[in-house]
């Protein structure tokens, strides 16, 4: 803030009111004290027994009035206010700014204001592989066929920190036979006859279990065309059921945990949950369609007690990023 400085106005002296007025002044230099002397009316006669007049009052010079009622403050007093109104304006726009970044960040990343854990995994940072020169991502314009060109392993969603890797899942190519582990024992002989008919080109899968026993499972099957993985969907019944029931399920209904604010552009999740009463162990399972190939996620967890649905959902859209 830039001082403002304020001269101050010449003011008469006592002595200078009865002094003669040296000829070369303009009467527009006349002192205030004259013009006020000079402005004054005639005092008019008293008529003879009127009550006297009441007394003038004093008449008070506007430069005495100007310095009773606004002193002028001296120069330092004016320096150090300009310097502190500085001072404020400056906190307070440092203030605005912190707190504006405060807002901005998630309520994780603010110190202090952490929640409280919500049961998420750690998963390590994610990111798409490299495609082969000149090949398109799989939902851009210039793949109508959305073919997945990257290599379907290096698609798989890596285990999160604590896990224990599934020594049969370890992220490479699997059978058709330990794929269809994945189904009851009754129905993998129909599910194998889909398989010969749609004909996968490839299958990955990546399996791991965690620390309070969850045991988490991921395959991706990559079919020659966006129609032959859309048919097994359908062959398998699922969209408003679970359709083929998965190895250790009994009644498998639509999540309603899962709501459209959790679904990806171009990809199709079908999610459901075992509704108690439930088994030995309670699974969550999800099938995805994400163009040429589907994605089967399953979490079991041991007990009575529900596979945690926050993780669930965390690993579910987490593989749906790494398909888009």
């Amino acid at each position: 803030m830039s001082e403002q400085t304020v001269t101050p106005g010449a003011g008469v002296t006592p002595e200078d009111a009865g002094a003669p007025v040296e000829p070369e002044k303009d009467e527009a230099a006349v002192e205030p004290e004259a013009v006020v002397a000079t402005a004054a009316p005639a005092p008019h006669p008293v008529p003879e027994g009127a009550p006297p007049l009441p007394e003038a009052p004093p008449v008070v010079p506007p430069a005495a009035v100007a310095a009773d009622a606004a002193p002028k403050p001296p120069r330092r007093v004016l320096r150090a206010v300009a310097r502190w109104t500085a001072a404020a304006l400056a906190f307070g726009v440092l203030g605005t700014g912190t707190a504006f970044g405060i807002a901005s960040l998630e309520r994780t990343d603010v110190p202090g204001l952490a929640t409280e854990g919500d049961g998420r995994w750690d998963y390590p940072e994610l990111s798409l592989p490299a495609l082969p020169a000149d090949s398109p991502r799989p939902f851009s314009p210039g793949n109508p066929a959305e073919i997945h060109h990257a290599d379907l392993r290096e698609l798989l969603l890596p285990a999160p920190a604590g896990a224990k890797p599934d020594k049969k899942l370890t992220g490479g190519w699997i059978s058709t036979e330990t794929f269809l582990d994945a189904y009851r024992k009754q129905d993998r002989r129909s599910v194998a006859q889909l398989l010969k008919d749609a004909a996968p080109r490839h299958i990955a899968a990546r399996g791991w279990t965690m620390p309070d026993g969850t045991t988490s499972r991921i395959y991706l099957v990559r079919f020659n065309s966006t129609a032959f993985a859309s048919r097994m969907i359908d062959d398998l019944n699922v969209g408003s059921s679970a359709g083929t029931p998965l190895a250790r399920t009994d009644t498998t209904d639509l999540d309603p945990a899962w709501g459209s604010v959790n679904d990806i552009e171009n990809l199709s999740s079908f999610v459901f949950a075992e509704q108690a009463p439930f088994g030995a162990e309670h699974v969550r399972q999800a099938y995805t369609l994400a163009g040429d190939t589907i994605a089967l996620v399953v979490h079991e967890r041991p007990g009575k007690r529900e596979a945690a649905r926050i993780p669930f959902q965390q690993t579910l859209i987490l593989q749906n990023q790494l398909l888009a």
